[in-house]
């Protein structure tokens, strides 16, 4: 009589990836792993969120640019909120981008874990696990940069500096921002200093970048 075996199953992971040689290498190197077994792989947002409706993995990684349409960030948004016809994949981040907004928006997406590309191939099989139990992984740059994140709160804006910061992203100089909000120049000009001050830049691209990096811009 066969004794019974304690194995668990291997780990169903779909691929999202635009680049079609970095896809194929992390195919050949997932294939290295027996506990993981890829189930799938995509190019596109879209594809991501077809193929895990479909074959219902256990985890997706994720790369954040996905080229035109939709990005992984909201890709990961679709598929965690899935309910049906069976619990939601979990959602692991492998990327090469590790700003605050990159990090912020996945995980407000959903992603469990975020990873990026530098990792040594036993970290991303280990993370690959982990975000199967549901365990958030992260890199140690990202973490670094999390906590650095809640040690150092974001700055607050008026809503009067918050409606010259969006002008100001749109490329607009302080005569036209003074029109469009009706008040003058020089008002213009002590808001955009008290806006420098805040966010600790001295010039208009730095305190547009700031902003969006810290998502105060909608």
């Amino acid at each position: 009589m066969t004794p019974p075996t304690s194995a668990t199953p291997p780990v169903r992971l779909l691929v999202c990836d635009d680049h079609i040689v970095v896809r194929a290498g992390l195919l050949a190197l997932l294939g290295s792993a027996p506990d993981i077994e890829v189930v799938g792989e995509a190019g596109t947002g879209e594809e991501a969120i077809a193929l895990a409706a479909k074959l219902a993995p256990d985890v997706v990684l994720m790369d954040l640019q996905l080229g035109e349409g939709m990005d992984g960030v909201e890709a990961t948004r679709h598929i965690t909120a899935s309910q049906a016809p069976a619990p939601a994949p979990h959602v692991l981040v492998l990327t090469t981008y590790d700003t605050d907004a990159d990090i912020t928006r996945a995980i407000e997406a959903g992603a469990t874990g975020y990873l990026l590309k530098a990792e040594r191939p036993e970290e991303l099989f280990a993370a690959i696990h982990a975000a199967a139990q549901g365990r958030t992984t992260l890199s140690p740059p990202v973490a670094s940069r999390v906590m650095a994140r809640m040690r150092k709160p974001l700055p607050t804006l008026t809503d009067r500096e918050l409606d010259i910061l969006a002008q100001l992203s749109r490329g607009l100089g302080n005569r036209d921002i003074a029109r469009a909000l009706f008040i003058s120049e020089a008002t213009v000009k002590t808001h955009l200093g008290r806006i420098y001050d805040k966010l600790g830049v001295d010039t208009r691209a730095g305190a547009v970048s700031v902003a969006k990096e810290q998502r105060l811009l909608p």
